[in-house]
């Protein structure tokens, strides 16, 4: 029977002992594998009792333990910066850089909402137009545009252009003074002396407001009615003319995915460009996590060799073996550990920061306001 070599009691790393290598050429990472090793073994009843593992399973907690910790600091810059990363490119390595806050895409939100506005937004806003008839009142947009421009693609107006020639526009010439405006109402003929007196601006403003007004009060409102794009126009045409319209197509406003070259920017958490920590850049803080999560792994895996028997037997007597006690310490400790980073994670958060910040600017205000002032008398 073949004797399946144990921990000596001591070890020497080598590149290429750990399953993936990810940390193998960090000279910091190669110096601390052994001090790792000999000190999970001793933590784990060396030389007391043997330890059924071997060195490349120390090493391979090791990595596992250095990822894990790098795992958990990346999942957590992910969601911090996602806001800020979404949509920019991918060729820069973000792991261990610092991520400006940016008002982009809080901008580029804000621009789709300005889209319903007709103030932004990514939806192009075209125009259209259809033929109006004299005493044809009501339209079918579908049937007379939307068939034949948009192949039948469902479209939405957001403004129709259907009123009256602005009384800029119908005033003529502000230098003929008020007969332009009589002449409007109609009474130009009947009155004189006012065509070679130029007025001030406001006197204008005036005039453009009382045409206005007076289109409300004497002549029928110009308007329309639009549901289901069914179009019904006020007053009754009186003429053949044209009628203009801004429109978007829908499925423009349904467009998931924004038209960024395959695999060059930021999507989502599965492809924001973090890579594993380098071991050498993390502090003593972060290491003696990575060191009790190395004992961590190194106890299961222990737990679950000692797990094929339930005991060992030995002259006159049994060895019984303490798998299910080290399995269930080693589950506890791992997600005690994980627990523990995560909570520390979440307290470097920037709006904890900010708090604290507030809060330390509030107890020194407070320690200031039982300062007496001085009392001057002169």
């Amino acid at each position: 029977m073949v004797t399946i070599p144990i921990w000596p009691g001591s070890s020497s790393f080598s590149p290429g002992d750990t399953p993936f290598g990810f940390y193998d050429d960090d000279i910091e990472f190669a110096d601390d594998a052994d001090k790792v090793a000999v000190w999970c073994a001793r933590r784990l009843g060396y030389p007391l009792v043997d330890v059924e593992l071997q060195d490349i399973n120390f090493y391979a907690c090791f990595e596992e333990a250095v990822s894990e910790y790098s795992n958990q600091v990346n999942q957590f810059n992910i969601i911090q910066n996602m806001l800020n990363l979404h949509g920019t490119t991918r060729n820069i390595n973000l792991t261990g850089k610092a991520v400006n806050t940016s008002l982009a895409k809080i901008i580029e939100i804000s621009n789709e909402y300005g889209q319903e506005a007709l103030v932004g937004g990514s939806i192009d806003v075209k125009t259209g137009s259809i033929e109006v008839y004299a005493q044809q009142q009501r339209y079918d947009l579908d049937a007379l545009f939307t068939d034949i421009y948009e192949s039948g693609s469902s479209i939405e107006i957001k403004k129709i252009y259907h009123f009256r020639r602005p009384a800029s526009a119908r005033f003529f010439d502000p230098y003929l003074g008020n007969q332009a405006m009589l002449d409007t109402f109609g009474f130009g003929n009947y009155s004189t002396g006012v065509s070679f007196l130029l007025m001030p601006m406001y006197a204008d403003a005036l005039r453009m407001q009382q045409i206005e007004l007076n289109d409300i009060l004497r002549k029928s409102g110009y308007g329309f009615d639009l549901r289901n794009n069914k179009l019904t126009l006020y007053p009754v045409p009186s003429e053949d003319t044209k009628l203009h319209f801004e429109y978007i197509v829908k499925e423009d406003r349904s467009r998931l995915s924004r038209n960024f070259p395959s695999g060059s920017f930021i999507s989502d958490a599965s492809n924001t460009p973090y890579d594993h920590h380098p071991y050498n850049t993390v502090n003593s803080v972060a290491r003696q996590w990575i060191f009790k999560y190395t004992l961590a792994l190194a106890k299961e895996m222990l737990a679950l060799i000692r797990g094929k028997y339930d005991s060992l037997p030995i002259p006159n007597s049994e060895v019984t073996l303490n798998h299910a006690e080290l399995l269930a310490s080693a589950q506890n400790e791992k997600e005690d550990l994980v627990d523990e980073l995560r909570r520390t994670l979440q307290e470097t958060r920037r709006s904890n920061q900010l708090q604290l910040q507030r809060d330390e600017a509030n107890f020194i205000n407070d320690q200031l306001s039982l300062i007496p002032l001085k009392i001057y008398i002169g």
